[in-house]
């Protein structure tokens, strides 16, 4: 159902607020790189600072920018279920394709809870669920035999992988089938998880560089492996340049020295070291984008 090179698009801010007019020029400009879904509210949106009432408005914004020319797959993902099938209720609502749910943080619950948590929200609310593995954030890792167990409710028609283990990736694969949708949540992983069956990515470098992860995908598709391995490997240094220091704040930093948005950030997340923002200046340089 979902296939390609999706972003997780950053939430740009200007004096404390969502900057309605940058979100919206984002869009375009990853429309027009050839992104094939838009996902707001997830780790790379800065969901976890966002007010209820911001991040229902940031997927409404999405939805109305984008305009049914590509899915909108909204992050609605909370470590309260209650919560987590509010947010889900109103992307439904408010027009989005599907909705990337990330697993439960802080709680750490079993792995039937996990299934639980995820069964609930998708057997009351019609819309696709993904639910999104990174065990490095949340502190929990929904497990390949768990993934199959959910793959059997309609509705539940992929994963976002960052657990960051091909193995686990391909576990998930030969368990689910093809039909599964499972999307890398590296980008370095793209190329590789693709190769073993996978999807496609929703990408943090999309966010700079939509064209060449779009393209990565899209020569995979075509049986271009030659070109498909020459954007992987192109982008390679850019996608380490950008977890430099935690997502999102590199990527936020080298939109804004394209002129795409304000350098601004909500605290705990804060401006990158003056070296660490030399270094990427330096990447993107190398890149052409600056």
């Amino acid at each position: 159902m979902f296939r390609g090179a999706m972003v997780a698009i950053v939430t740009p801010f200007k004096n404390n607020q969502v900057d309605e007019k940058a979100l919206r020029e984002l869009i375009e400009f990853q429309i027009e790189g050839g992104t094939d879904a838009i996902v707001p509210c997830g780790t790379t949106g800065e969901t976890a600072t966002l007010t209820h009432e911001e991040h229902d408005r940031v997927i409404e914004i999405t939805i109305d920018a984008v305009n049914k020319r590509v899915p909108v797959i909204a992050g609605t993902g909370s470590n309260n279920t209650a919560e987590a099938l509010r947010l889900t209720r109103h992307a439904s609502d408010a027009g989005a394709d599907g909705a990337l749910i990330v697993c439960p943080y802080y709680n750490r619950p079993t792995q039937e809870g996990l299934y639980q948590h995820f069964k609930a929200i998708a057997q009351s609310v019609p819309i696709p669920i993904i639910p999104y593995n990174i065990p490095s954030r949340t502190g929990v890792n929904l497990m390949p035999d768990m993934v199959a167990k959910l793959a059997k409710i309609k509705n539940i028609v992929g994963i976002k992988e960052a657990s960051g283990s091909i193995k686990q990736m391909s576990d998930v694969i030969n368990l689910c089938g093809r039909d599964f949708a499972v999307l890398s949540g590296d980008d370095i992983f793209t190329l590789p998880l693709m190769a073993m069956g996978g999807a496609g990515v929703i990408s943090v470098i999309s966010n700079i560089a939509p064209a060449d992860m779009a393209g990565l995908v899209d020569a995979f598709d075509a049986g271009d492996l030659a070109g498909a391995v020459a954007l992987h490997h192109k982008m390679s240094a850019l996608i380490d340049a950008l977890f430099i220091e935690v997502n999102p704040v590199p990527v936020k930093a080298a939109l804004a020295l394209m002129g795409r948005i304000s350098c601004e950030y909500r605290l705990p997340l804060c401006k990158m070291s003056e070296a660490n923002l030399e270094k990427l200046k330096s990447v993107m340089v190398n890149y052409g984008l600056i």
